[in-house]
C-alpha cells in the first residue's frame, strides 16, 4: 500500500513538473513569434505626447533606436536613406522629441526644454521600447545634438545598452566652435560682410545672433544657398527662442573631462572634414576614453551627418562591425 501511494505521489509531481514546463515554454514560444510592425505611437513621455515610430518585419531583432540631431530636429522622412540595410538586422526605432517633428506639431512643450528633461525623456523613451519590444537592452545610435542625450545614457544608464554609436557627436563644443570660428574667419578673410559678421560673435555665445552667424558662413562656406537668405535668418532666429537657452547648456558640456571610463562598447563615426563639431576633438576624446570595446570610423568623403552622406558604408560597419560583436538578448 505503502508503495502504491509512493508511487502515485511521484507520478502526479513528475505531471506537475511537465504541465509547469509546458506552460513555460509555451510563454517562450509565444515572446519569440514574429510580429511585422510598421506603427508611429503617441506615448505620455515628461508631461508631453510623443511620436515613436517602430519599423520591422521581424520583431525579435535588436532594436536599434537613433536619438535625431538638432536640436528641434526630426530623422522619420530621411530615415530610408540611411536604414534600407539596417532594417534587415534591427527593429529601427524613430523619435521625435519635445519640441520637434510629429510631436511639436501635436503638443509643444508645456515648459522651456532643458538638457535635464530631454535627457530624462531619453530614458523614459527607453524604457517605453523595451517594455514593448521586451529587450533588456537596445543599440542606441545618437546623431550631432542628439549625442548630449546617448552619453547621458551611457554614464548613468549603460545597463540597457548593447553599445552606443556616437555619429558626428557634440564632445565639447566650446572648444569646436572657438576651431569653428578660427576657420571661418580664414574662409572669409577677403569676404568684407562675412567677417564683419563674424567678428561680432563672442563664444561663449552671449546673443542668438552669436549662434546665427556662425551656422549662417559655415552652411555657406558647405554650399548652401539658402543660408544667405533673410527667410532662413527669420527661421533660424524663430528656432533660437527655444533652442539657444537649451545650446547654451551644452556648451557647457566637456566629455573629456567628465566622462572618461563607461561601462559599454562605445563606436565613433566622423567625418574627415567635420568642423560643425570638430572631428579633431572626437578623436582625442577616443583616444582617452576607457571602455569594454571601443573603435573609431573615418568617413572620407563626408564633413557632418555621415548617415546621409555616406549611408551605404555607415550601415555596413554597423551590421559587419558592431552587430556581430555584440552580445543580442
Amino acid at each position: 500500500m505503502k508503495k502504491t501511494l509512493t508511487l502515485l505521489i511521484i507520478t502526479i509531481l513528475f505531471c506537475s513538473f511537465n504541465i509547469e514546463n509546458h506552460k513555460k515554454s509555451i510563454l517562450k514560444n509565444r515572446e519569440s513569434i514574429v510580429v511585422k510592425i510598421d506603427t508611429i505611437l503617441t506615448v505620455e513621455i515628461g508631461g508631453v505626447k510623443q511620436f515613436v515610430e517602430i519599423k520591422t518585419d521581424d520583431s525579435t531583432r535588436p532594436v536599434l533606436l537613433f536619438l535625431s540631431g538638432g536640436p528641434g530636429g526630426s530623422m522619420m522622412n530621411s530615415a530610408s536613406k540611411y536604414t534600407n540595410k539596417l532594417k534587415d538586422k534591427f527593429t529601427i526605432v524613430q523619435w521625435d522629441q519635445r519640441g520637434a517633428g510629429k510631436t511639436l506639431e501635436l503638443n509643444p512643450s508645456p515648459i522651456q526644454p532643458s538638457v535635464v528633461q530631454m535627457e530624462n525623456d531619453t530614458y523614459e523613451v527607453i524604457q517605453f521600447i523595451s517594455k514593448k519590444l521586451k529587450k533588456k537592452k537596445i543599440y542606441l545610435a545618437g546623431c550631432s545634438w542628439g549625442n548630449i542625450l546617448g552619453f547621458y545614457i551611457v554614464e548613468k544608464h549603460p545597463e540597457v545598452l548593447h553599445s552606443y554609436l556616437a555619429i558626428n557627436p557634440v564632445v565639447s563644443q566650446m572648444a569646436s566652435e572657438k576651431l569653428l570660428l578660427i576657420r571661418l574667419k580664414e574662409v572669409y578673410e577677403n569676404n568684407e560682410i562675412a567677417l564683419k559678421e563674424l567678428s561680432t560673435v563672442k563664444i561663449p555665445f552671449e546673443r542668438a545672433e552669436d549662434l546665427f552667424f556662425i551656422r549662417k558662413w559655415l552652411f555657406d562656406m558647405d554650399g548652401k544657398d539658402y543660408a544667405i537668405k533673410d527667410n532662413f535668418k527669420d527661421f533660424f532666429l524663430e528656432w533660437t527662442k527655444t533652442w539657444f537657452p537649451v545650446w547654451q547648456e551644452v556648451m557647457n558640456i566637456n566629455l573629456p573631462k567628465t566622462l572618461i571610463e563607461v561601462k559599454c562598447p562605445v563606436y565613433f563615426f566622423v567625418g574627415k572634414d567635420d568642423i560643425q563639431t570638430s572631428t579633431k576633438i572626437t578623436k582625442e576624446y577616443f583616444e582617452k576614453m576607457k571602455t569594454p570595446k571601443k573603435d573609431l570610423y573615418l568617413f572620407e568623403y563626408s564633413k557632418h551627418s555621415i548617415q546621409e552622406s555616406e549611408p551605404e558604408k555607415f550601415q555596413n560597419i554597423i551590421i559587419e562591425n558592431i552587430l556581430s560583436k555584440n552580445t543580442i538578448d
